[in-house]
């Protein structure tokens, strides 16, 4: 492999972090396009709205791996340098004119809540938007256009893909905002992370009611008597009702990623028998409400901060399904829709020995689409293979977690109380969501758990949604290093899901409170499990245990 390829050059000044949650490796040109487009300016306008004292955080692409970087709000682009002395600091930041104006955004903040605003435009305005730009897309018959129409909708759509991921990540200020204050004040109250956030369980209904849905049509075809089915079509034929449900939750979902947020991930309409499978074999949990649980917190803080807990907690609940909403309707349909525009697009190109393989067109820059496909003007088919071969490499590569010069925060103490109670926000999330690299245990089969009930079944050991996909069945206990909504296609037929990282407030755990898939997250020993072996997932101890 040569130089090129191996050596991870630093992108820019100070610190940056490996981020390998939605990209894990070979990204395509198109999504390092949107992601360094969008993602620096969403952070940067929601810093400012929401008063964090940094200036974004930046994304760069090292042999197509995702590194970001939290850009300091002074002096951002110089080398890092040892911190003054703590009262000149503290003075700094009360002084500095930048640092002035983030406290007093930081202090409204607090008082107005500006997150209960935005998730009202949401549900009222923006999400129903969204779902009429994306529905429009899908309406397009993209086999019936030719290759100027057909160029024309890939340009549409890629402009937006860029508009949404762009709200997709200022949106994620206003929906993790308010969780982490709330977090940070049940920490106040003695009460630990992990116990708060169970008090968020059964407020993102977004997350169940595709799961609803498919439970729905599982009971038509039982009710039918018609015997198993063995295809979507066998599925439809059941009953007209039957048919008109598959139809709408096609329709709805069909275009979603499922395997990944790249080009080159799948989606759900795409992979017909984990649509089947997801019928006939998914495992029913019973989900739990928080609420209950979130009473008996609040019984338990003192009368004095009683008030300051519950509205929090109430916040908390009240953006879960902003947060889980988030990403079908700006990344996943989206990206999807553009997926199908281009595999399209390729067929005629291979006809035409422009390209080797359809999938090569997810090798153009996003500047180089369009006419490529309009005109044919472009990379040769040998280039975009060698660009294929290429990233495949970048793939398989190992990269380093850390590149760059250790940049040392300021101590908290030295930050005015409305700034300190931000940054304290900040870093509650990323402990929970398990991007800290603490470990939560020392033994390597505990973890944290989610749900109540103990679960016993085979491990099913994968190291990609694909590979989930391919090799599970019904009842298995997925082991993975972390699951992101690419994995969302299999957990619905999975009996248990174990984690190696991850923390409260990671995909996996959100999805299995959720769905009342016991889990346990965090257990770094659990890829050592061998496949096959029948374990004990039991989430009230947090313990995996190996069934002798």
């Amino acid at each position: 492999m040569n130089a090129a390829v191996d050596k991870f050059e630093v992108p820019g000044a100070g610190q940056w972090s490996l981020d390998r949650s939605h990209y894990p490796g070979g990204t395509t040109s198109i999504c390092k396009w949107l992601m360094i487009d969008s993602f620096d300016i969403g952070m940067r306008r929601v810093f400012k709205e929401l008063g964090v004292p940094a200036d974004t955080l930046q994304v760069a692409f090292v042999n197509g791996f995702m590194y970001t970087r939290l850009r300091p709000l002074i002096s951002a682009d110089k080398p890092p340098k040892k911190l003054p002395p703590l009262p000149i600091l503290k003075l700094a930041t009360r002084l500095h004119p930048e640092f002035r104006k983030r406290n007093r955004t930081a202090a409204r903040v607090i008082r107005e809540r500006p997150w209960l605003a935005v998730l009202a435009r949401w549900e009222r305005e923006i999400r129903p938007q969204l779902h009429e730009e994306n529905q429009s897309f899908a309406n397009v018959a993209v086999a019936e256009l030719d290759a100027r129409a057909l160029a024309d909708h890939v340009a549409a759509l890629l402009a937006h893909c860029r508009r949404t991921f762009e709200l997709h990540f200022w949106l994620h200020g206003y929906d993790l905002g308010p969780i982490a204050y709330y977090l940070v004040e049940a920490s106040g109250c003695g009460i630990a992370p992990v116990d708060a956030v169970k008090a968020l369980e059964g407020a993102s209904p977004s997350t169940s009611i595709p799961r609803l849905k498919l439970q729905e049509l599982r009971g038509l075809l039982n009710a039918g008597g018609s015997g198993r089915p063995t295809s979507l079509q066998e599925v439809a034929a059941v009953s007209p009702q039957a048919s008109m449900l598959l139809d709408a939750y096609l329709a709805e979902r069909g275009q979603h990623l499922v395997t990944g947020y790249d080009l080159d991930s799948y989606t759900l309409a795409e992979l017909p028998t984990v649509v089947l499978a997801s019928i006939l074999d998914s495992v029913d949990h019973e989900p739990t409400d928080g609420a209950a649980t979130g009473a008996a917190l609040v019984a338990r803080v003192s009368p004095e901060r009683r008030a300051a807990f519950e509205q929090c907690l109430s916040d908390a609940r009240a953006v879960m399904d902003l947060r889980d909403d988030n990403g079908p309707n700006t990344i996943e349909r989206p990206i999807g829709l553009l997926r199908r525009a281009l595999l399209e697009a390729g067929k005629a190109h291979v006809a035409s020995g422009r390209v080797q393989q359809r999938e090569h067109l997810f090798e153009l820059a996003h500047d180089e689409v369009v006419d490529f496909i309009a005109e044919g003007r472009g990379p040769t088919a040998a280039e975009l293979s060698n660009r294929a071969t290429f990233r495949q490499r970048q793939a398989e590569l190992d990269p380093p977690a850390i590149l760059g010069q250790l940049e040392t925060p300021p101590p908290l103490e030295v930050l005015p109380p409305a700034l300190r109670r931000g940054v304290q926000g900040v870093q509650m999330v990323l402990t929970q969501m398990g991007m800290d690299g603490v470990d939560a245990s020392s033994d390597p089969l505990v973890g944290i758990g989610v749900g109540s009930t103990s679960y016993r079944g085979p491990v099913r050991r994968v190291a990609t949604s694909e590979e989930a996909i391919s090799t599970m069945e019904p009842g298995d206990v997925l082991v993975v290093r972390a699951t992101s909504p690419a994995f969302n296609a299999v957990l619905t037929i999975a009996g248990a899901v174990i984690t190696t990282s991850g923390g409260p407030l990671s995909h996996a755990a959100v999805l299995a409170r959720e769905l009342g898939i016991p889990a346990i997250i965090g257990a770094r020993g659990a890829l050592d499990l061998p496949n096959g072996a029948e374990v004990e997932v039991d989430p009230v101890s947090g313990r995996v245990r190996l069934i002798d």
